[in-house]
């Protein structure tokens, strides 16, 4: 009896373990780019303050029970770049700025992805900017510089995953002759990918499907999907771009599945110092993540979802003293789509469009003045500009890493933050930390600060590979 008694508590405790130390058949691992501890807690501040709340409501990333700090610096900077950091989340190894998937010396180190694929899961690749962009590259692609958007995208043709969805192909027109180097779209169908465009049309053929890659619907136009702030009806999400990763690596499948998911734009919006667009770009990760978790839902033995980010950009602050966060909700554009709308509204007045016409869009675009009050020194501020450039039609602009801006926009986005009372260190990343969550299969291993290199690692000792 005693034997038998034994023998079933060793079973209870066995299976206990399974749970928490088991194989996940099933790994999500979304990144945020740029999405540093302070960008995940102003968020939820922001939510809060909707409600009309203090403290800080909960988004679905936060919730999950194992959560830590990591550290992110790569091998030859205390700052890292997207490459170096991608590189490091996909491989578990350090190298420079600029590289991905190489060490220092340019030698290739195989990416978790890649035990992946070779452990018989099937593998997913996504992310809201172009998909040979650095950190989705990282996990397929081995390339001394991240400017090598081509050779990266054969890189991607030779990984052979399952699923790949983003915006497009970065530059594949612009930096390479066709004559030298012919367009990448018939290379990747010729390896047996149907390329699908827009969410109605994979939902309307993936059931045919083998290899899969999906882009944005305005995938001629744009190698990005558009920031949630700025998004329209038809527009690919990152949530559609996790539910169609799912329906497309669970089908005809029973070893399970490997998918990173970038939320790549939190970054491009950071660059900007754009508060109220990195907010919403947070905002749409999560949304994202509450489908991995409902798949965890159904399988929580053999899944395993881990957040994290790349690097921080900007050195964001919540509060100089005091906030008054819940003002950004007026902010209808991103300053990229404020631009667009400066230049329509410019051109729609054969180049002289008035103080009041401006006055008008801004008020539309960023609340100001009808919703958000604005003293005499931010109005001056706002007409002098107007003054400067838009009267005297100068173009002058305002540059970050990713887009140039009209010097309104940039001054409207900078008086909004100001009275909200957020602020910024850089336009640039910086060595603060970033979060990791976990849950599922293998969660329990994400409860200390670790390095950006531990994070595959753990993922690889968690799911077996």
């Amino acid at each position: 009896m005693r034997k038998i008694y034994l023998i079933t508590v060793l079973l209870v405790v066995f299976t206990c373990s399974q749970a928490l130390f088991g194989q996940a058949k099933y790994v999500f691992f979304f990144i945020g780019d740029g999405m540093g501890v302070n960008q995940v807690n102003i968020t939820e501040v922001y939510l809060s303050a909707l409600k009309g709340e203090r403290g800080s409501a909960s988004l679905q990333m936060t919730q999950f029970p194992s959560a830590s700090l990591v550290t992110t610096f790569s091998y030859n900077n205390d700052v890292t770049d997207s490459a170096a950091s991608g590189t490091a989340l996909a491989t578990g190894k350090k190298t420079n700025n600029g590289y991905i998937g190489v060490d220092p010396d340019n030698q290739p180190i195989e990416t978790i992805a890649e035990k992946a694929k070779k452990a018989g899961k099937k593998v997913g690749i996504a992310s809201t900017v172009p998909i040979n962009h650095a950190t989705p590259a990282s996990f397929y692609g081995h390339q001394k510089d991240r400017g090598m958007y081509y050779e990266l995208s054969q890189d991607l043709i030779k990984s052979n995953f399952d699923f790949f969805a983003g915006g497009s192909f970065y530059n594949r027109d612009v930096l390479y002759d066709k004559s030298k180097a012919p367009d990448i779209y018939p290379q990747i169908e010729k390896a047996g990918y149907t390329i699908f465009h827009g969410y109605d049309e994979f939902k309307a053929g993936a059931s045919k499907a083998g290899k899969i890659i999906l882009l944005q619907k305005d995938w001629e136009n744009a190698n990005e999907l558009p920031s949630a702030i700025d998004r329209k009806a038809n527009d690919l999400t990152l949530k559609q771009i996790t539910e169609a990763a799912i329906e497309a690596l669970m089908k005809d499948n029973k070893k399970g599945f490997f998918v990173m998911l970038e939320g790549g734009k939190i970054d491009w919006a950071g660059h900007g110092n754009d508060v109220a667009t990195v907010i919403q770009e947070v905002i749409d990760m999560d949304e994202a993540i509450k489908v991995a978790f409902e798949f965890y839902k159904k399988h929580p033995n053999e899944t395993l979802i881990i957040i994290s980010a790349d690097h921080d950009t900007g050195g964001i602050t919540a509060g100089r003293g005091s906030l008054n966060i819940k003002c950004l909700q007026y902010q209808k554009q991103s300053q990229d789509e404020l631009t667009k709308l400066i230049n329509e509204l410019v051109k729609s007045k054969s180049g002289k469009p008035s103080w009041e016409d401006v006055k008008g869009l801004l008020t539309e675009s960023m609340g100001f003045w009808r919703d958000v009050p604005i003293n005499w020194e931010n109005e001056k501020i706002l007409r002098d500009t107007y003054e400067a450039t838009i009267a005297k039609n100068r173009d002058a602009k305002d540059e970050n890493l990713y887009s140039q801006n009209s010097q309104l926009a940039a001054k409207a986005k900078q008086i909004l933050n100001d009275i909200a009372r957020v602020g910024w260190a850089t336009t640039s990343h910086s060595a603060g930390y970033v979060p990791v969550f976990a849950i599922g299969a293998g969660a329990n291993l994400f409860t200390q600060k670790i390095d950006n290199t531990e994070i595959p690692k753990r993922i690889a000792q968690a799911a077996k590979y």
